[in-house]
């Protein structure tokens, strides 16, 4: 969802709290998609304070189905998210009812780099999908005790056991291993 803000950059200390709903139904990044399996409404409060800075706040509550770190059963992730976004606002030279997000060139530089903003449009989508990066889980378990997946057969363990060999040998000592297997005597 795009976002006008002009209205809240040319009105001194203009503020208003817009209900908006979430277009992604996914999360696409470089470790895959991740489908987003509940998702509500939510407010951004936005305000202009003295014209100086544009103060973009707000919550919401996301869950994201991610999989297991050791056995990749999906796992429904609530990501509690917390938007608190402050823009810098200066008039423009000569018309000082003109307002603009930045004068000083390193600011409007900055402001290129936020991919939520796009002039003076804000892309609600872009600045939610950063905030749910930016929360992102380390490490997701289906439970405490996972046992994960068994390296040879691919089986789920915590579902069932397998028949494998699970003393797997230390990788340091593999090369000792070799000499003493070809030493062995018969």
């Amino acid at each position: 969802m795009i976002l006008d803000l002009l209205p809240y950059v040319s009105n001194w200390n203009a503020r208003e709290d817009k209900e908006l709903h979430l277009d992604l139904d996914a999360v696409r990044s470089k470790l895959g998609t991740f489908p987003i399996l509940k998702k509500e409404p939510f407010t951004l409060h936005l305000t202009n304070v003295e014209n100086r800075r544009l103060l973009i706040q707000g919550e919401l509550d996301v869950t994201v189905s991610v999989p297991c770190d050791r056995c990749l059963t999906e796992v429904p992730t609530a990501l509690h998210l917390v938007i608190d976004k402050s823009l810098p606002i200066e008039p423009a030279q000569g018309n000082p009812k003109e307002e603009r997000m930045s004068k000083d060139p390193q600011e409007d530089d900055h402001l290129e780099q936020l991919e939520y903003m796009n002039g003076c449009q804000l892309d609600a989508d872009r600045l939610v999908y950063g905030e749910i990066l930016f929360a992102w889980p380390a490490k997701v378990l289906c439970r405490k005790d996972c046992r994960g997946i068994c390296a040879k057969c691919g089986a789920n363990l915590n579902e069932t056991t397998c028949s494998c060999d699970q003393t797997a040998p230390d990788p340091r000592m593999a090369a000792f291993q070799d000499v003493f297997n070809k030493f062995k005597e018969v």
